[in-house]
């Protein structure tokens, strides 16, 4: 493969979600696409069509012209509103339409990485008309493929994958948001830490250290004195941080130690997924 040595974690673990979605939902028979996920507002049909959307978008093809309709309620922002685009257009598909539709782009994705010679740093095409490095863009493609990998295996009753690759990506994409969720959003005060042991098949400890000016920042040492400590599994831990569940229906899996209000503050802020 011709693909960036810095691009290569990215595109393995976007290899083994995307390869892992075809395998799920392939057998599936028409009734099981409408199934509810725990992605706000998608069925399991609208999951794939976005991965398939997100994925034509890569390849350069032309967005859909469409008109959403007046009534989707979890359409609140423009954000929304060009994410729903490719998964409405596709709501009436049957499910041999879409297990072909997603095993053609799959062709097509494979045979572009493996012609991909261009640098990290190139710009491409980012959501809204922006532009973002290739790097980052397949960061972010590994990243949202499994977190929807594993939407798909919760509405279909199929675990499993919990600590692929995609899941040690996705980790790192969380940790990066959290001195925002803890000095930002839930307002810890300057000079303190926050504690995050997360356990399970995906296993970390993260220090949020607010500085005197109010600023997060995260590394992997311990704190002596932590005005919060938080211990959650790793699944927990990915779906609130994914806004796939609220704090008040896991907190029998968060053991919170220090400052209950912050820690309350910071827990009803974890998540980070537009």
């Amino acid at each position: 493969m011709t693909v960036h040595p810095s691009l290569q974690t990215y595109v393995d673990a976007w290899t083994h979600a995307i390869e892992s979605i075809a395998e799920l939902v392939q057998p599936l028979v028409e009734g099981e696409w409408n199934r509810v996920t725990p992605c706000p507002a998608w069925s399991v049909r609208d999951v794939v069509s976005h991965v398939i959307g997100m994925e034509t978008e890569m390849l350069g093809d032309p967005r859909p012209i469409h008109t959403l309709p007046r009534d989707l309620y979890h359409v609140k922002n423009d954000f929304a509103r060009y994410m729903e685009m490719q998964v409405d257009v596709r709501r009436h598909h049957t499910a041999p339409e879409m297990t072909s539709e997603l095993e053609y782009v799959m062709i097509r994705r494979a045979r572009s990485l493996r012609n991909e010679k261009r640098s990290p740093e190139t710009k491409v095409r980012a959501p809204l008309g922006a532009e973002q490095s290739l790097e980052l863009a397949m960061r972010m493609r590994a990243f949202d493929t499994w977190v929807h990998e594993q939407d798909l295996r919760v509405a279909l009753h199929e675990p499993g994958n919990i600590d692929s690759p995609g899941a040690l990506v996705t980790r790192d994409v969380l940790l990066e948001a959290l001195p925002k969720v803890v000095a930002k959003d839930a307002g810890a005060p300057p000079n303190s830490a926050v504690v995050i042991d997360v356990h399970g098949p995906v296993e970390f400890l993260r220090t949020v250290r607010v500085n005197a000016e109010g600023k997060g920042s995260v590394d992997g040492s311990p704190s002596l004195g932590p005005i919060v400590t938080l211990a959650l599994d790793w699944e927990t831990y990915y779906r609130l941080a994914c806004g796939r569940v609220r704090y008040a229906a896991v907190a029998d899996r968060v053991k919170v130690d220090g400052d209950q209000e912050l820690a309350t503050a910071i827990l009803r802020s974890f998540a980070v997924t537009p």
